[in-house]
């Protein structure tokens, strides 16, 4: 029997054991990222050993990085990415200069070599952008100020990193000549300052002058798959770009997706990286998972644990220091802080690299990797813990800016809104037109920063609240508009609202059938779905551009209405039975189809009649050019 070819082999060692641990890492609360590592620990040489070319595969998964830092930057317009330039360079100066110099401070009192102490402390002080900016993306944070300040970090990291790499050599060189200095031809750095200069200006001219029309060609061709290849191909060569002249590849693949984050083929370009960004992007993970080497751990466990503990402290520490300073609201402080604390993937080559110069012995290199993977395998756990205890408890705590007013005195508008999103925005318009005053609540403080910027008054607070409700004038108005987004808080505001402030009509929106008739169970009868009468007018549209005559589709449109509402007035009476509802609402629908087929043929056979009507002769004398009668 044939073997099968080694690619094939590692092709299906890895898919399987992905298909295997994230699904069930992800039934267990536990994310995709903590599925991918634990696959890679089993599969990787301390388990069961199905792959042993562990940096090969870890250099080659890289390329999910490089992907995921491309449409990271095709979100950020120029002028945006312009806008960050002080968090970038004002934050992520001080986490690297206060993480690197707490850790190197440490180093030097526990007595280890000042070169070895500074290396250890450059490497650690680095965070892992895979799995902070993969962990902000599931929480959706990245547009909260804890995102944007933990993306500006990062991508600092990903620049100081070639500093970094670039002192190597010369702490090697020192540590090897017995500390005494060593002249470096002049020439050699302005050679090296001038390649990278070269090769950023070709990127950011390329990005603008070239890459456009070169899509724009590519797209003309009408060849999908060709398009994607070439999507490829432009982040593959800016990633080699990088790499000649010792840059980072994700930091060129960012760069080249913020100066294509005006481009019309943004959107197309997203489409089709994102599938290998997330299949590679997962392998880079399992390789992580893989380069754990557990026989250094097992070796000094007390000393790893040491390492482990005493580096995440004094980063979470120094990290969570800046997220006070800088003012972060407290809730995204926790997060913030975990997703820096832990080391990054590219500490793995600054240690490689720190121990092929000598500028650091293989036996910490060895240490230090080991610990930085530690802390990528124990971070995706950590978050999951704070996801579940503390910002479970944060939830119900809210923080106003000091800009958000909240109501300190009694109001005494006739209407109250509960919600000032998209549905209460238009009631509230609506209202203000017709010069009716109305006091509108809305827990969401981004919701109210936005009204605040058009000049609404919206006060903060949760309508669930008695005595909110009281200083809104609940008491004395004469009509609640409940346009909450839950349907469980929609329900608690009308039970409360029934019970203390029973003179007020209840109007209130309904997300789907489903929470209509739970509405309808309390009495509420002025009920509307939020996206029923909008479906209708684009069906009308639609009908009118398919052919039919407006009033035609503006009747079927009204009479379709009609129906659909006594037909789920007609369900609600058998909501409690699925079976007998379903039945009901078959039964409905197929006679609205036999009825609208009885009307368009009636309709076509009365238009065929006045067709004949107009056509048939006259049944009048016809004159003579006289004007008299002509005989027959």
């Amino acid at each position: 029997m044939p073997h099968a070819p080694v690619w094939l082999t590692y092709g299906f060692t890895y898919l399987a054991a992905a298909v295997i641990a994230v699904p069930i890492a992800r039934a267990l609360g536990l994310g995709a990222i903590i599925g991918y590592l634990a696959a890679g620990i089993a599969i990787g040489p301390w388990g069961l050993g199905l792959v042993s070319n562990v940096q090969d595969i870890l250099h080659f998964a890289e390329f999910g990085v490089v992907l995921m830092l491309f449409l990271v930057g095709l979100e950020l317009q120029p002028s945006r990415l312009w806008s960050m330039r002080r968090p970038i360079f004002g934050l992520g100066t001080a986490q690297m200069l206060l993480c690197a110099g707490l850790l190197w401070a440490c180093a030097w009192a526990l007595g280890l070599p000042w070169r070895v102490g500074l290396v250890g402390a450059l490497g650690l002080a680095l965070s892992s952008t895979a799995i902070a900016l993969q962990s902000l993306e599931e929480r959706n944070l990245m547009r909260t100020d804890s995102g944007q300040k933990a993306f500006s970090i990062l991508l600092f990291q990903d620049v100081a990193a070639i500093p970094i790499l670039a002192l190597l050599p010369l702490l090697g060189l020192g540590a090897i000549n017995g500390g005494t200095h060593v002249d470096h031809d002049a020439r050699y750095f302005a050679w090296e300052a001038a390649k990278i200069i070269g090769v950023v200006a070709a990127i950011v001219i390329g990005g603008r002058y070239l890459l456009r029309p070169l899509l724009r060609w590519i797209a003309k061709s009408n060849t999908p798959e060709i398009f994607t290849a070439t999507s490829l191909f432009l982040v593959v060569g800016i990633a080699m770009l990088m790499l000649t002249v010792g840059l980072s590849m994700a930091l060129g693949a960012f760069l080249a997706g913020v100066l294509l984050a005006d481009s019309e083929y943004r959107r197309e370009l997203e489409t089709d990286i994102e599938p290998f960004k997330g299949l590679l992007l997962g392998l880079f993970f399992i390789a992580v998972g893989m380069s754990i080497d557990f026989g250094v751990i097992l070796g000094s466990p007390w000393k790893m644990l040491a390492l482990l503990l005493t580096f995440l402290t004094i980063k979470s520490l120094a990290i969570y220091a800046l997220a006070v300073v800088t003012k972060m609201p407290y809730q995204e402080r926790p997060v913030f802080t975990l997703l820096l604390a832990q080391g990054g993937e590219f500490a793995f080559v600054v240690f490689q690299s720190g121990a092929t110069f000598k500028a650091i012995p293989g036996e910490m290199a060895s240490m230090l990797i080991g610990a930085v993977a530690l802390s990528m395998l124990l971070s995706p756990l950590l978050l999951v813990v704070l996801d579940r205890v503390l910002l479970k408890r944060f939830a119900t705590l809210k923080t106003v800016p000091s800009d958000v007013k909240e109501i300190d005195e009694p109001q005494s508008a006739p209407v109250i809104i509960a919600g000032f999103g998209r549905y209460g925005q238009i009631v509230a318009r609506m209202m203000l037109a017709q010069g009716i005053s109305a006091t509108v609540l809305d827990h969401d403080v981004e919701m109210l920063e936005v009204a605040h910027i058009f000049g609404y008054r919206v006060f903060y607070g949760d309508a669930t609240r008695v005595k909110l409700l009281r200083m809104a004038g609940a008491e004395h108005a004469r009509t609640i508009v409940i346009a909450v987004d839950q349907p469980e808080q929609s329900l608690k505001i009308v039970q409360i609202v029934q019970k203390h402030f029973p003179q007020l009509n209840i109007v209130a929106r309904a997300r789907d059938v489903t929470h209509w008739n739970q509405l309808r169970d309390l009495g509420v009868e002025h009920v509307e779905r939020e996206l029923f009468e909008s479906s209708l007018l684009s069906g009308r549209t639609v009908m009118e551009l398919e052919g039919i005559a407006p009033t035609e589709a503006a009747y079927f449109t009204a009479r379709f209405r009609q129906h659909n509402i006594e037909l789920a007035n007609l369900m609600y009476t058998h909501h409690d039975d699925r079976a007998k509802m379903i039945a009901v609402a078959k039964q409905g629908r197929a006679q609205l189809v036999e009825q609208m087929a009885k009307e368009r043929t009636e309709r076509e056979a009365m238009r065929a009649r006045e067709e004949a009507a107009a056509d048939a002769p006259s049944s009048s004398i016809p004159e003579g050019e006289d004007g008299h009668a002509v005989p027959r």
